[in-house]
């Protein structure tokens, strides 16, 4: 039985939420309340934008706000953008050793294409589950239960790769052998989440060891 490889998306493949963080402090300023870092990690990553925005904003149109940040993303997006240290070389092996792959995001179909365009892998990774195209996005298992059924492999033959607690949530009701990215929380935050490991990024020896256990 193959190892399938899940991948969330942002925090995960690429570094995104410096951009995500300037446009929600922008859409926040916008409206009169300063908000930083912090609040960003503990009240907005890793949510879908449809509950930030109606539990922050519940007097403006959360889908029309929610348009409006992912446009604003992409803008700062720009077309390239450099994948998480060892990305590429995870690729290779898992593509030299056939293990089916795909990226599990709550991020909107447009923002996903786009990032997976800046970083050159939309050839590459070409299974691709979207939350909100789910019956529930993450920290609900869905998504990662789609994925499952699509690459036709079983929980158990499953690792994830997720930065965020709901990412983790889902994954581990999900099946999957779970794995934090230290992209923007400590060890200490994934673990109390659901990971059952937490590396620096893909180019951590500790993933190596993870890989080169039997499946």
């Amino acid at each position: 039985m193959p190892r399938a490889l899940l991948f969330d998306l942002d925090g995960t493949l690429l570094l995104s939420d410096p951009h995500h963080v300037a446009v929600f402090r922008d859409l926040f300023a916008e409206r009169g309340r300063v908000i930083d870092e912090a609040f960003y990690l503990r009240h907005i990553h890793g949510h879908q934008n449809a509950d930030i925005f109606a539990r922050h904003f519940p007097d403006e149109d959360a889908q029309a706000l929610s348009e409006e940040k992912e446009a604003r993303f992409r803008a700062r997006l720009g077309q390239s953008a450099d994948p998480m240290p060892g990305l590429l070389a995870l690729l290779d092996r898992a593509e030299a050793a056939g293990w089916p792959m795909a990226v599990v995001t709550n991020a909107p179909r447009l923002n996903a294409r786009a990032m997976l365009a800046a970083l050159g892998l939309t050839s590459r990774l070409t299974t691709l589950i979207i939350g909100d195209e789910c019956v529930r996005g993450k920290p609900d298992p869905a998504p990662y239960l789609a994925a499952m059924q699509r690459l036709d492999v079983p929980p158990q033959h499953c690792i994830a790769f997720e930065d965020s607690p709901s990412g983790l949530r889902a994954a581990q009701r999900a099946g999957a052998f779970t794995v934090g990215i230290r992209s923007s929380l400590p060890d200490a935050r994934l673990r109390e989440a659901g990971a059952r490991m937490s590396i620096a990024d893909f180019a951590d020896p500790a993933l190596d060891a993870l890989l080169s256990q039997p499946a």
